[in-house]
């Protein structure tokens, strides 16, 4: 626990000025951000008497070690800094909002050529507009469902529509009506997105026109004695009814506001979100938080504004806001508000009328969502933390391990050894800083080299970021620091390392430690078999009983690993199998070679072109085109295949149109590709 006036500046060094400050602990991680109007006066509350500081503040000061700051020009520009920083270090005593689920959203693709209608869950893509979000994804299924039958919009997936297209017939929607059937010609490509425009244009609550347009040719068609077209268009006005009944109207003259409603107590905090977009509530989330800090209601507010409009811009942003408590002081954040929304923006508390009656609705669902968290999550942390004292106990640690790292190696047949590294902290999975390994020391199947390899990788980068974060000095005595302090791969050192497998594995592990001189990280092996821990050195292995909670948690830690490093190995070897001889040509880029596929339609016909016609596809010049001719001669086309029953010389595979769900250098794109890609191959 580190003194705060080791740390502190020196009277008058701090500037009277706006800004924005970090807090840092030993390891010059950021453990707090915040903003001030004056950063002398701010920064002063934390140097105080310890005794006087609120629990929370006192445990971030002294975890601390530095103090730093940037001085900006206006508070709107501090308010900015300051949600940036929070989103790209993470600190730890940082108010962080977490969705109490990951809600849906109704998503039209305008970026496609024939838009279509899905859900659509995580961050926003462009050109895709979006409606919600919905507390289930049924809820917008029954919606589209009943809006197919006006706007025939298409639904299917890309794979689904490149199907129907090749084969000429429709899917079942198309033969029932629910879909124009684009893929077959059955509507141009204008009319199509001419429909997709006027269902976007209903689900934002436009809906008086369509209505009252097909009330008329509803009349008109019953006139001219169509009696089946006008019960068409009837049951159409029906359903179009019985969607708009889905969200009632709460508020009067189309209002367009998100109303924010916070219910607290002294650990944590709730906060509840309606969107009322043309007056009717649209859709609604939820956000839970640990007060790892002293705040207010008012600075709750603050912060899940940031959290909601941080990546918003236009028409996201709505014309008013409606909260239970305004920001201190309120005239920069409505200053943030009008620029991401590029028009004014009302922040505000109702006072009276149905805004302040939706307000208390909006109150009582905080308040059962605070209620409901605390019932999960009173068993989560007492499961955790008993799991984390389990195998303090077990391992006879000095503490109960917070932050685990585990390692695993994943091959086939010795070929494409990679290893996996995934880290969980308190308990819980840490995606962003999980990593990727390949062996490289050696070629062949050996899972105890490759152990030793990857913990000596790993743990001599966490030595070299230890010197330049400055927590070593050379021999004059002279501080390392690293210029910008930002966090770097493998700065943070875990308190127990996990490998999956037993006795030599955890020796190789050990041993890898002892090279390096770091003699302060717990080692323990997971085998798969009976479900045995092994540490160094002993004979035996430690057995935890079947239902201990520390036994789950080790292995959570190790599935994942093993899970993180079996989909890194089969992408790799996914990329090796599918390998084309575009793959040799020095200089071409995975954007041209897709260019060449999609033009020629196949490496036979490019390998049959001339340099000309190669210089005919966008990018490619006289000289690159050479060389693929050049390349392409040189790698001799396979042998073609023979039918055994006929003798019949059969085209070869390359004659087959390219799958465009590949990449475009022909690797397949892996499932959760997201998540995956956060870890980082070194």
């Amino acid at each position: 626990m580190a003194d705060p006036s080791s740390y502190r500046p020196r009277p008058g060094e701090i500037p009277d000025s706006p800004g924005v400050y970090k807090f840092r602990d030993e390891h010059r991680r950021v453990i707090y951000v915040g903003k001030a109007k004056s950063l002398r006066q701010r920064l002063a509350n934390y140097f105080q008497d310890l005794a006087n500081l609120h629990p929370r503040t006192r445990t971030m000061v002294t975890t601390a070690a530095s103090v730093e700051w940037t001085v900006v020009s206006t508070e709107v520009e501090a308010l900015q800094l300051e949600y940036s920083w929070i989103k790209e270090f993470d600190p730890r005593f940082n108010v962080k909002y977490r969705d109490d689920k990951s809600y849906p959203y109704l998503a039209v693709t305008m970026n496609e050529e024939f838009p279509r209608v899905q859900v659509m869950r995580g961050h926003k893509k462009k050109g895709v507009r979006y409606f919600g979000p919905y507390g289930h994804a049924w809820a917008i299924r029954d919606t589209v469902d009943l809006l197919l039958r006006v706007f025939p919009v298409r639904t299917c997936s890309a794979g689904v529509f490149k199907n129907a297209a090749r084969t000429g017939r429709p899917c079942l929607l198309g033969y029932i009506g629910k879909c124009s059937a684009p893929c077959v010609g059955r509507i141009s490509p204008e009319d199509h997105r001419e429909l997709a425009e006027e269902f976007s244009d209903f689900m934002a609550g436009r809906t008086g026109t369509y209505l009252r347009r097909l009330e008329k040719q509803m009349v008109q068609a019953a006139d001219e004695m169509e009696y089946e077209r006008a019960a068409r268009l009837r049951d159409d006005i029906e359903a179009l009814k019985k969607a708009m009944e889905k969200n009632a109207v709460v508020l009067a003259d189309a209002t367009d506001a998100d109303l924010i409603a916070v219910a607290e107590d002294e650990l944590e905090a709730a906060v509840q979100i309606f969107h009322v977009r043309g007056g009717r509530v649209r859709g609604q989330r939820g956000w839970v938080t640990d007060k790892v800090e002293e705040v207010t209601t008012a600075a709750l507010v603050e912060h899940a504004l940031q959290q909601l409009y941080g990546e918003e811009t236009g028409d996201s942003v709505p014309k008013e806001v409606l909260v239970p408590a305004l920001p201190d002081p309120v005239e920069p954040v409505q200053e943030w508000l009008t620029d991401r929304r590029g028009s004014n923006v009302s922040l505000r508390i109702p006072q009276r009328g149905d805004k302040k009656a939706l307000m208390e609705t909006v109150q009582r669902n905080a308040q059962q969502a605070l209620a409901l968290h605390k019932t999960k999550r009173a068993s989560d942390l007492t499961t955790r933390s008993r799991a984390l004292e389990e195998i303090a106990d077990a391992l006879d640690l000095d503490s109960a391990p917070l932050r685990i790292e585990c390692y695993d190696i994943s091959h086939l047949q010795g070929d494409d050894v990679v290893a996996s590294m995934v880290v969980f902290e308190d308990g819980l999975q840490r995606k962003s800083e999980y990593r990727r390994f390949q062996i490289k020391g050696f070629a062949g199947q050996d899972d105890v080299r490759s152990m030793h390899e990857v913990i000596t990788r790993r743990f001599r980068r966490y030595l070299a970021e230890k010197e330049k974060t400055g927590e070593w000095v050379d021999e004059d005595g002279n501080s390392l620091k690293d210029e910008d302090g930002r966090p770097r791969k493998f700065a943070y050192p875990p308190q127990l390392v996990v490998v999956d497998g037993g006795q030599p594995q955890v020796a190789a592990a050990k041993r890898a430690l002892d090279e390096l001189g770091i003699d302060d990280i717990a080692v323990c092996g997971l085998a798969k078999r009976l479900e045995e821990v092994w540490l160094p050195d002993d004979d035996d292995p430690v057995v935890l009983p079947r239902t201990s909670e520390g036994l789950y948690l080790l292995q959570r830690v190790r599935d994942e690993a093993h899970r993180f490093a079996i989909t890194y190995q089969r992408t790799k070897r996914a990329k090796r199998f599918r390998a084309g001889p575009l793959d040799d040509v020095p200089g071409l880029g995975e954007t041209r070679k897709q260019a060449l596929i999609k033009h020629f339609g196949s490496v036979k016909r490019l390998r049959s072109a001339t340099i000309d016609q190669i210089q005919e596809v966008p990018g490619i010049g006289r000289k690159t085109a050479e060389t693929i001719a050049a390349a392409l001669a040189a790698a001799a086309p396979a042998a073609p295949a023979v039918n055994t029953a006929t003798g019949e010389i059969m085209d070869d595979m390359e004659d087959e149109a390219p799958d465009t769900t590949a990449g475009a250098s022909g690797e397949p794109v892996p499932a959760g590709a997201p998540d995956e890609r956060r870890g980082q191959e070194t």
